[in-house]
C-alpha cells in the first residue's frame, strides 16, 4: 500500500516547485558517491526517518549512511547554537544535510518566521555549505486537527490550513538558504488526507508520525534523493 501511495505522489508532484537542474544536481551528487552520507538535523518528527530511509535505500542495492542529530522539541535556533550539532555538520563529511524545523514555527506569521526561523536557517545552511554538503529541507505535515496550541492566532485551524502555511514557511526557508531544495513530505501527507486515508499516518497525539507515517515520509525522501 505504501509503495502505491508514494508512486502516485511522485507522478503528481515530481516537477512542482523545484528546479529540475537543482534536483538533478542533487541526484547526480548522490549517485556518484560510493556510499552517500546524509545527516538529519531536527527533532522528534525526524527520530525514526533516518533508519527507515537507510533500510529502503539498502533494499534497493545502495549502500548509504544516514544519521541524525535530533532532540525532542528542538528548533533550528537551538541547533544553530548547539556545539554538538555544529561539530556533526562540520566533521561528518556529509553529502546532504536535511534541516527540519520545529513543527509549528514554519506555519507562524511572516514576522515570527523572520525573527524565529530565518536567521538560524542562514547560519546552518552556511555551515553545511562550508562543510561541502548540500542543505535540503524536510517539509513537515500539518497537525491532524490544525494548530490547537495557537487558537487565538488560528481559531478555525485545520490540517489543510496549517499545511498551506508550512509550505509557504519552508519555501521562505529554502530561499533564505540560497535556493535550497525542499522535500515535500507534507504534501504527500496532504494527498492522503484528501483521499480520506491520512489519519493513519498520525500517532495518537495527532502530531507525530505513526509507523505508517514514518514509512511514507522515508519513501518520499528516497524517491526525491534517488529517483526510484
Amino acid at each position: 500500500m505504501i509503495k502505491i501511495i508514494v508512486a502516485v505522489f511522485i507522478v503528481a508532484v515530481s516537477g512542482v516547485g523545484f528546479s529540475k537542474d537543482e534536483k538533478n544536481a542533487l541526484r547526480d551528487l548522490l549517485s556518484k558517491a560510493n556510499e552517500p552520507r546524509i545527516l538529519f538535523v531536527g527533532n522528534s518528527y525526524s527520530f525514526k526517518v533516518p533508519k527507515v530511509l537507510a533500510r529502503i535505500t539498502k533494499e534497493r542495492g545502495r549502500q548509504v549512511v544516514v544519521e541524525g542529530v535530533t532532540r525532542g522539541g528542538w528548533t533550528l535556533e537551538k541547533h544553530a547554537s548547539s556545539k554538538e550539532t555544529l561539530v556533526r555538520i562540520r566533521e561528518g563529511e556529509w553529502d546532504v544535510v536535511v534541516l527540519q524545523e520545529q513543527s509549528q514555527r514554519p506555519s507562524f506569521s511572516i514576522a515570527q518566521r523572520t525573527k524565529q526561523m530565518i536567521p538560524y536557517v542562514r547560519i546552518l545552511a552556511s555551515e553545511i555549505r562550508k562543510a561541502g554538503a548540500l542543505p535540503v529541507f524536510f517539509q513537515t505535515w500539518g497537525r491532524r486537527d490544525g494548530d490547537r496550541g495557537n487558537k487565538e492566532s488560528y481559531p478555525d485551524d485545520s490540517f489543510e490550513k496549517m499545511q498551506e502555511r508550512l509550505i509557504t514557511g519552508y519555501q521562505e526557508a529554502a530561499v533564505a538558504a540560497g535556493q535550497a531544495l525542499v522535500v515535500p513530505v507534507g504534501e504527500a501527507w496532504a494527498k492522503e488526507m484528501t483521499k480520506g486515508s491520512g489519519k493513519r499516518l498520525f500517532a495518537k497525539d495527532g502530531s507525530h508520525p505513526s509507523a505508517v507515517g514514518v514509512e511514507l515520509s522515508a519513501r518520499v525522501f528516497h524517491a526525491f534523493f534517488f529517483g526510484k
